[in-house]
C-alpha cells in the first residue's frame, strides 16, 4: 500500500474548505457567524473568562469581531495575535478597540504593539482557535504554517474551536505537533472533542 504523503492531504483538504467558503453567500455566513458568537458566549468557559484570546478573522474565516464585542461587553479582556515570522510563533496583544489592530503578516490585522500591553499571563482565560477543518476529536487544519499549534502546545486553558457544520469530519489524519481543542462550535452544535482511538502520522507532518 503507498504511503500517505500528509503534506498532499492537507493540501488538497484546504483548497476544498477555502473553496466552500469562498463560494458562501455573504448573507448565509453571516447567519452562520451570528449563530456561531451566540452559541460561543452562552458557554460556561466564555462566561467564566476574564481573559478572551481571539484571532482577527479574514473574509473566509468564522466572523470574530462579534464575539470580541460580546466579551467587552461583558466586562472581559481581549487579546490578539500578534505573528513573528523568523519564528513563526505568535504573541499576544491586549486590545481596547478594533482601532488597536493595522494589516501586517499575510494582510491579517494584528495589534500595535506600541499601543497594547504584551500579554504574559494567560490565567483565567479561554483562547479561540481558527481552523479550515476540524474533526470530531478536536483536530484542526490550518493554513500550514503552525503559528497555533506552537502556542497551544504551552497554553493550559480551555481551547475553543470555532468553524462551519460542514467544514468538519469524522476524523483528521494529523502529525504529532497538532494540538486538539477542548470544544468545537458549529452554527448547530457544541461538542466537546470525542475521546478514544484516533490515526496519528507522526514523521510526514508539516510543522
Amino acid at each position: 500500500m503507498p504511503r500517505l504523503d500528509i503534506r498532499e492531504y492537507k493540501k488538497s483538504l484546504r483548497a476544498k474548505y477555502r473553496e466552500y467558503r469562498t463560494q458562501m453567500p455573504a448573507c448565509v455566513k453571516a447567519q452562520k457567524d451570528d449563530r456561531i458568537a451566540r452559541r460561543l458566549s452562552s458557554l460556561h468557559a466564555f462566561q467564566n473568562a476574564d481573559l478572551v484570546l481571539c484571532y482577527v478573522s479574514t473574509p473566509i474565516e468564522v466572523e470574530t469581531r462579534e464575539i470580541m464585542k460580546r466579551a467587552w461587553k461583558a466586562g472581559k479582556r481581549v487579546a490578539v495575535p500578534y505573528c513573528l515570522p523568523q519564528t513563526t510563533t505568535m504573541e499576544f496583544y491586549e486590545i481596547q478597540s478594533f482601532d488597536d489592530l493595522a494589516p501586517r503578516t499575510f494582510g491579517v490585522l494584528e495589534p500595535l504593539p506600541e499601543q497594547c500591553r504584551l500579554v504574559t499571563d494567560f490565567a483565567h482565560s479561554i483562547a479561540i482557535v481558527p481552523g479550515l477543518c476540524f474533526d470530531s476529536y478536536g483536530y484542526r487544519l490550518g493554513y500550514g504554517k503552525g503559528y497555533y499549534d506552537r502556542f497551544l502546545q504551552k497554553y493550559k486553558g480551555t481551547k475553543i474551536g470555532i468553524c462551519y457544520q460542514k467544514c468538519t469530519k469524522t476524523q483528521l489524519i494529523h502529525g504529532r505537533y497538532d494540538v486538539a481543542v477542548d470544544l468545537l462550535v458549529t452554527e448547530y452544535t457544541v461538542r466537546p472533542k470525542r475521546m478514544g482511538k484516533k490515526t496519528h502520522i507522526a514523521k510526514d507532518n508539516v510543522f
